[in-house]
């Protein structure tokens, strides 16, 4: 059965600065090498993208009156942050895991990068029940 997953990219976004261009080339080799292998399997990319640093994020919030209020920086203040993900339609998971445990490798680790998640999107149908 089709389902859809996004697969989200977790980072620390301080040690992905600090790294070399060299050091960065290869995490951005390895991620040429997991989209290819998307495509030559099957699996159809929707969507995705490398996000830039939390510090240029905007937060809106309301309060219990419906105040709106829009706040700079990330959500919350922790080291990892949402750094980019995948939007992935695929029939198989198992491959899908496989091929995903190419970005989370040794490059994507010592980028400071942490574990890669994947996550179902629900139905229409789900939504609804």
């Amino acid at each position: 059965m089709t389902a859809r997953y996004l697969i989200l990219l977790p980072g620390n976004e301080d040690a992905w600065e600090a790294l070399t261009q060299e050091q960065r080339d290869a995490v951005y080799a390895r991620h040429d090498e997991f989209g290819a292998g998307l495509r030559a399997n099957g699996h159809k990319v929707l969507g995705g993208a490398e996000l830039t640093h939390s510090r240029e994020a905007k937060v809106v919030r309301a309060d219990a009156h419906g105040k709106v209020m829009v706040s700079d920086g990330p959500f919350a203040e922790i080291v990892e942050q949402l750094t980019g993900y995948y939007d992935v339609e695929t029939d198989d998971l198992d491959d899908l895991l496989r091929l995903v445990a190419l970005v989370a490798g040794p490059d994507h680790a010592a980028a400071g990068m942490g574990a890669v998640e994947v996550r179902r999107v629900p139905t229409a149908e789900e939504r609804v029940s």
